[in-house]
């Protein structure tokens, strides 16, 4: 028997969704009122015979039938908090339309077929281009949003601070739309050291630079005096910069790099995407607990000649956005396609890296270059794929992972920055990938942030505003 289950807390009420799997039979369970935080509390099987026992807050759960199971029909077992955070009419109401990419082998994940609906309260607004969020891991509620032209803003107690955190504006190429401050990264030992990592496009040449600075004495306020180049990377065009750095479950810092922009990757005889001796069209993973980094004895292609010790997967055209799932720690990358697909590439938590995604050979699960009988023997394909009658350039996200929200759990959520379209996303208890439209938002969603707490945000490019995930039951 395996059982899935969500468990949300409120004053005195607790609630508990769980989805039963058995041989044959299919039942779900549910509760509003519970007797102590630690009590046994005994429940009847919604829609077929049976009883359960649970035991808080370990959740253990036992079933004990009492007549053979009919198979019933489903219906949420989640009930639905009193009071719901207020959506803004910005967000328009989608019918759930799945979509059924190619199985994996990979452990089912929740199903995404309990109904649901998103939407987006705002935040905060007046920011200039804004293309990130995060939150440095250091007991604080503070909220930090980077700015293209080159500046990082905190929101702190629900306020835009005046002061930037930095402004490195006259250092930054940002006239290019691709170009500019394009994230950042706070250090895992932020709290006891300080330290951050950027990733902006420097003025003349827009060249890729990923620095490493300080905060100052005052924690609202970086030091710029502190910064030290990490790693420079020449671009030959002014897109396809990638853009982000995060730092992995394993304490490296992951750098996405685009293919070096133009159109079709056409560096070389195969494209920077394919060319191991380039970091362009790349994932880079090194470590910067060592000046200016140190390259891990684990990366792929440590001790390959003829091969770029930093890389860690190739085959990439413009990973805009990547994350990691933090229950997990797997890997969901999405690369902006080029003429006709967008795609989310996954890798497991178990790889050990090296994963050829396919560009500029192919162009989500699609032959590119050449446009017919292309090869894709030893590639890693995408899980999941759109074309452009949904969009234009994705925008990924992450898996959710909050508390707020317990029906969200393990789903992975990404947009596309043209349409406002959203999706949820994961496999079903088949092993197969499916993506279902939850909702339509009228601004453009240049990135996704993510809190301590796992509450997702998305991020207005053009409308200069922060806003909050929110998701209610029918």
């Amino acid at each position: 028997m395996v059982l899935w289950y969500n468990l949300l807390r409120i004053p005195d009420r607790v609630y508990l969704g769980a989805v039963l799997f058995t041989g044959y039979e299919r039942c779900e369970l549910s509760f509003d009122r519970m007797i102590g935080f630690v009590s046994i509390l005994s429940l009847t099987l919604a829609g077929c015979a049976g009883s359960a026992v649970v035991t808080l807050p370990q959740a253990a759960v036992t079933v004990a039938p009492t007549a053979s199971l009919a198979t019933p029909a489903v219906t949420s077992a989640l009930a639905q908090p009193a009071a719901t955070p207020p959506s803004v009419p910005a967000t328009l109401a989608a019918t759930p339309r799945p979509a059924t990419p190619a199985a994996t082998n990979a452990a089912a994940q929740p199903p995404q077929a309990l109904s649901f609906r998103l939407s987006v309260e705002p935040v905060q607004s007046g920011f200039e281009r804004p293309v990130y969020l995060t939150q440095p891991d250091d007991g604080t509620d503070r909220l930090f949003v980077v700015e293209q032209p080159g500046r990082i803003r905190i929101i702190a107690n629900g306020q835009l601070l005046e002061s930037p955190f930095l402004d490195i504006t006259s250092q930054v190429l940002s006239t290019g739309n691709e170009q500019g401050l394009l994230s950042l990264a706070f250090h895992p030992n932020y709290k006891s050291n300080g330290l951050f990592f950027v990733d902006y496009t420097r003025q003349p040449d827009g060249a890729t630079v990923i620095a490493r600075y300080h905060v100052s004495g005052d924690p609202n306020v970086a030091d710029p005096n502190s910064a030290s180049t990490v790693l420079t990377i020449n671009q030959p065009q002014a897109n396809h910069n990638g853009g982000l750095v995060t730092f992995g479950p394993d304490g490296y810092l992951y750098i996405g790099m685009g293919d070096g922009g133009g159109q079709g990757d056409q560096h070389g005889t195969a494209g920077n995407g394919q060319n191991l001796n380039a970091l362009l069209g790349k994932l880079l993973r090194i470590d910067v607990n060592r000046e200016p980094y140190a390259i891990p004895s684990s990366n792929p292609f440590a001790n390959k000649p003829g091969a770029r010790p930093e890389i860690w997967a190739s085959g990439l055209r413009n990973p805009w956005r990547f994350s990691f799932d933090r229950a997990s720690r797997d890997l969901y990358i999405a690369d902006v396609g080029q003429d006709t697909y967008e795609e989310i590439d996954f890798q497991p938590a178990s790889s050990s890296g090296g994963e050829n995604y396919g560009w500029r050979l192919m162009e989500g699960r699609h032959c590119y270059d050449p446009r017919t009988n292309c090869n894709p023997s030893g590639l890693t394909l995408p899980v999941l794929e759109y074309d452009h009658g949904s969009g234009c350039s994705v925008t990924g996200g992450y898996v959710y992972r909050g508390a707020r929200y317990p029906w969200l759990d393990g789903l992975y959520l990404f947009a596309d920055y043209c349409t406002g379209l959203t999706w949820s996303a994961a496999r079903n208890t088949s092993g197969a990938w499916e993506m279902t439209e939850r909702m339509r938002v009228n601004f453009q969603t240049s990135s996704f942030g993510q809190d301590r707490a796992g509450e997702l945000y998305l991020v207005g490019h053009n409308d200069g505003t922060i806003y909050r995930l929110v998701s209610t039951l029918p």
